[in-house]
């Protein structure tokens, strides 16, 4: 996704804000229905792989925090965790449908109705209390782990892999790099750039 630079302007919940925004775009998009079944196609690819990597990078790196700096962060956490993991379920059933399929927009209404429920939860209640309650160093910090983390992870969904550091930090490279790979021999889009640069070809 297209970040804010990680400056010390910019925190761990200007990134995902960014994040969250850029993934609205592309869901409104999708919601016309207007485009070829392949552009649908191309564009729930590119919102799976950028919601991948946000859910990845928010485990990693952002909950850790809420769990510690948080009293009931624990619990937010989790639930967050929960949310995340509901989400990739329905992403990998998008990847097996084809857009011409009835169940494709109805996979598609439930990720899109799950997905603004979490941001609205996190833009209402996580990020302002993280704010709150964290030294505004450790969130700048937090953005460039984030920010890293993005660049190297995971593209697709993987219900089954780890969820809580430290197995997710040290899992999700080696991961993203097999999706990344299979991006490149599949020919799919894992940003909006990539998509960009293939329809001007």
């Amino acid at each position: 996704m297209s970040n804010p630079e990680t400056t010390d302007d910019h925190d761990v919940v200007d990134i995902l804000v960014a994040d969250h925004r850029e993934v609205e775009a592309i869901l409104v998009e999708l919601e016309t229905r207007q485009g070829t079944p392949e552009h649908r196609r191309q564009l729930v690819d590119v919102v799976v792989a950028e919601l991948v990597r946000h859910s990845v990078a928010e485990e990693a790196y952002v909950y850790p925090i809420a769990r510690k700096a948080l009293p009931d962060g624990d619990e937010i956490a989790d639930r967050e965790i929960t949310e995340h993991a509901e989400a990739e379920r329905t992403m990998k059933e998008l990847e097996s449908v084809d857009p011409s399929d009835a169940r494709f927009d109805k996979l598609l209404a439930h990720l899109t109705s799950t997905i603004r429920h979490h941001v609205r939860e996190e833009e209402n209640e996580l990020f302002p209390r993280l704010r709150a309650a964290t030294a505004r160093e450790e969130l700048v910090d937090a953005a460039d782990k984030v920010t890293a983390v993005k660049r190297i992870g995971p593209t697709r969904p993987h219900p089954g892999a780890p969820d809580h550091p430290p197995a997710n930090r040290l899992l999700a490279p080696g991961i993203g790099l097999v999706d990344r790979i299979r991006d490149t021999l599949s020919g799919r889009p894992s940003s909006m750039n990539e998509l960009r640069e293939k329809q001007q070809r």
